[in-house]
């Protein structure tokens, strides 16, 4: 929508996935006499990424930290809203072959690890608690790619490559092409695989003791002109998500943060994580990320 003032609810057009936080404000549980959500029929929802970052498809969108930081970078107009819609431990996501001599992270270095992009959350994050544990610096490794960022410009770091066309990940792991591989949320059901942290549970304890937060994936962003021309709804937009993620029991380290202050260690850390990974095409402040949010939003 063009976010001008209408007769009635203004409508806008959103690209969010269905997960429990969500699924009231998808399925109208949530509802407001200021605006309408109209959803976009996007089965994975990490292919809204790159249409709302480089197109400004929608008007608002799920996105994953990682590709928000570069696009606020890059300079998109973009906002960021405080409303975590995934978060999750990440060490599970790291995987080699059973038969594998690779024992714990310490053992990556000048391996072969396949990621679906090198701007992915969930590598981003496991890059940085690999190196806090005594494992490989990013630049230690090699890094096959097999997807671009979705923010157009951002260019893979010179110790990754790109993997020939119709490769598959998973498939070039079973076939030792690769050492490791990152996955997203969906863990492959195969016998033949099992994680490289021997313990993600306990490696997962140890993260937490280490910075007492869980790694943030997705958010919610708006653009900067329904922020700037509309902020109204975009203040209402927020109470609704957090009204419907309100009633979802918290996992056993609490409730995702929802606020720009409670948010603060999640940011910072990526931040430094993604510095250190060669991810940023400039540096970031905490108060830049935040920068066009309505002042009215803690």
């Amino acid at each position: 929508m063009s976010p001008q003032a209408t007769a009635g609810p203004a409508v806008l057009r959103a690209a969010i996935g269905t997960y429990p936080r969500t699924r009231a404000l998808k399925e109208g549980g949530v509802t407001s006499p200021l605006l309408r959500l109209d959803f976009a029929d996007i089965p994975v929802i990490s292919r809204a990424f790159a249409p709302m970052v480089r197109e400004l498809r929608f008007d608002v969108s799920e996105m994953a930290i990682a590709t928000f930081l570069q696009a606020r970078a890059a300079g998109r107009p973009l906002v960021l809203l405080p409303v975590v819609l995934a978060a999750r431990f990440q060490q599970s996501a790291l995987l080699c072959r059973r038969e594998s001599d690779i024992r714990s992270p310490a053992d990556l270095a000048g391996r072969r690890i396949g990621v679906r992009a090198y701007s992915q959350t969930t590598g981003m994050w496991l890059r940085g608690i690999i190196a806090e544990e005594g494992g490989p610096r990013p630049e230690e490794s090699q890094w096959i790619t097999f997807e671009d960022a979705h923010v157009a410009g951002i260019a893979d770091p010179p110790f990754a490559e790109r993997a020939k066309p119709g490769r598959e990940m998973l498939a070039m792991l079973r076939e030792g092409a690769l050492d490791a591989v990152i996955v997203g949320n969906d863990m492959p059901a195969d016998p033949a695989l099992r994680t490289v942290f021997p313990d993600p549970q306990a490696a997962a304890e140890a993260f937490w003791q280490r910075h007492r937060l869980v790694p943030v994936n997705h958010m919610l962003t708006v653009t900067r002109e329904l922020a700037e021309q509309r902020p109204e709804l975009v203040v209402e937009l927020v109470r609704m998500a957090r009204a419907a993620a309100a009633p979802v029991p918290a996992d056993g380290h609490g409730a995702p943060p929802a606020s720009r202050a409670a948010l603060r260690p999640v940011v910072e850390l990526a931040l430094r994580y993604m510095a250190a990974q060669a991810m940023l095409p400039r540096p970031l402040t905490v108060d830049e990320v935040w920068d066009g949010l309505p002042p009215e939003i803690e």
